[in-house]
């Protein structure tokens, strides 16, 4: 006779394990941009993609979103770097426990990635790596972000979409 808990816990495995590899190839991806970026790039340089609308540009964030705490000494990192690695941790548990739908599992995943994209550049460098900027004719500029943050975002939102979607009972 088989062993049904050992083979329901390598199903399990395999099935969760697309989730973990598509965050690490998110992390991938977005120090492999940053590195890019940061070696091509001098600090503050702007190249414009889109005449009036998007520029790549190189510049360092200390702080979170928007320079959140980016003037406040360096602790930040740290409690960025944590916040980041239990956020991570409770969205990997519930992909393993099989708590999420299949939309909320591609959401945490964006997530894990952006976030420990975002957390390598703390621990190396002591600042993230922002190179993406969008502005209106000179005038308005949404702050600089990178791929992490964007993974983020979407990330964020597709938890929206999901938690709008009908739940079975439980």
């Amino acid at each position: 006779m088989p062993d049904v808990a050992g083979e329901s816990a390598v199903k399990t495995g395999r099935s969760c394990a697309g989730w973990f590899v598509l965050a690490a190839a998110i992390v991938v991806l977005d120090q492999v941009s940053k590195t890019w970026f940061n070696t091509e790039f001098r600090f503050g340089e702007v190249r414009e993609v889109i005449p009036d609308f998007f520029n790549f540009t190189l510049l360092y964030n200390p702080g979170a979103a928007f320079s959140f705490l980016a003037d406040a000494g360096g602790w930040q990192k740290y409690f960025f770097g944590l916040l980041a690695f239990a956020v991570s941790g409770w969205l990997g548990w519930n992909i393993i426990k099989r708590r999420f739908t299949p939309l909320m599992n591609l959401a945490a995943s964006f997530i894990m990635g952006g976030a420990i994209g975002n957390v390598i550049d703390r621990m190396l460098h002591g600042h993230v790596i922002d190179f993406i900027q969008l502005h209106y004719y000179h005038s308005w500029y949404y702050p600089a972000f990178n791929l992490a943050d964007s993974f983020i975002c979407v990330g964020a939102v597709l938890m929206v979409i999901d938690s709008f979607r009908a739940q079975p009972s439980r």
